[in-house]
């Protein structure tokens, strides 16, 4: 078995800006693992939100020792991009080996399109208008959101400009509880479905002393099956995204567990190549909301990407992954 690192860069279409700051490239790492003359592939974005950079996930990766299985990984590596790169990796390996799909090896149904959300990246109201209007015309927009009460108007003119999509907004821990209640009942007159993260994590036990009239859904809280415990009461959904759960395999885990403790799903992803969501699709299935619009953002992407279309993202192709 043969691990080969290689950090790569991907053009954004545009600036794209949230509550933490702006990026005009993506930055990844993928993955290859081969063995006996078959490679297979992953990507992961470290996310220095997370205490993580290009280089220390390359080097928590090129540390491993060779060979390595999907269960052995999941012991030596916490959750995380690293893990997550290799996971998928791994898995997409397995795949073709076997000549079978990765959800045929997961025991999953046959994957089919889903309905992703569009990000609207944090700007001015007049200048997220104009994106919206731009986006007018795709069924599901999500709207990043700051803090202060500039975040009314921006949600006013997302709506100007896309009268008919459904809505969901992240806040990226940028709010109090006390912006959360002067924000709740105006975002829910303008037609708004859910709010990402809208205290920081580990500063969201003010979330159990409020009537969340807009349902909330746990990101920088949650990342793999053991953050469940730190929830209850706080949250309606949980988004799983791979760079957290530390891959397919925890984020399958965590999918499960959470729909057994009563969350609804959200299956989201940093922003990264089609070869990042490939399998994300696969867990994304029977998610209330899915966020999976990375190569939508992006410039450039792989060859062959990801297919998407009025349908939604589609699986991938086995020339991509899995």
């Amino acid at each position: 078995m043969e691990l080969c690192v290689t950090p790569e860069a991907f053009r954004l279409a545009r600036t794209f800006t949230i509550s933490r700051g702006s990026r005009d490239i993506a930055r990844v790492l993928k993955v290859e693992i081969t063995r006996n003359g078959v490679t297979g592939r992953g990507e992961c974005v470290p996310y220095a939100r997370y205490g993580e950079t290009l280089d220390s996930v390359a080097a928590q990766i090129r540390g491993l020792e060779l060979p390595i299985s999907r269960a052995a990984l999941q012991r030596v590596l916490p959750a995380g991009a690293a893990r997550n790169a290799v996971d998928c990796a791994l898995w997409d390996l397995e795949a073709k080996q076997s000549g079978s799909p990765v959800w045929t090896l997961a025991g999953l149904p046959q994957p089919q399109p889903r309905i992703t959300a569009f990000t609207l990246s944090l700007d001015s109201p007049d200048k997220m208008r104009a994106e919206a209007e731009e986006n007018a015309f795709r069924p599901l927009l999500k709207t990043k959101l700051g803090g202060g009460d500039a975040d009314i108007a921006r949600i006013r003119a997302v709506r100007e400009g896309a009268p008919d999509a459904r809505i969901i907004v992240d806040a990226n821990e940028g709010w109090s509880a006390d912006l959360y209640r002067l924000m709740a009942p105006v975002l829910v007159d303008l037609g708004v479905e859910m709010v990402e993260q809208p205290l920081p994590a580990g500063q969201d036990d003010a979330l159990l002393d409020i009537e969340r009239i807009l349902p909330v859904c746990a990101d920088e809280s949650c990342h793999d099956r053991a953050s469940l415990a730190g929830l209850a009461g706080k949250y309606d959904y949980v988004n799983i995204k791979l760079d957290k759960t530390g891959g397919l395999t925890e984020a399958l885990a965590l999918r499960q567990a959470a729909r057994v403790a009563g969350y609804k799903l959200m299956v989201g992803c940093m922003v990264g190549s089609s070869l990042a969501m490939a399998p994300a699709v696969l867990v994304a299935q029977d998610a209330e909301f899915t966020d999976l619009d990375g190569p939508l953002l992006l410039a450039e992407d792989r060859s062959p990407p990801l297919y998407y279309d009025a349908a939604g993202v589609y699986p991938a192709r086995t020339e991509l992954w899995g």
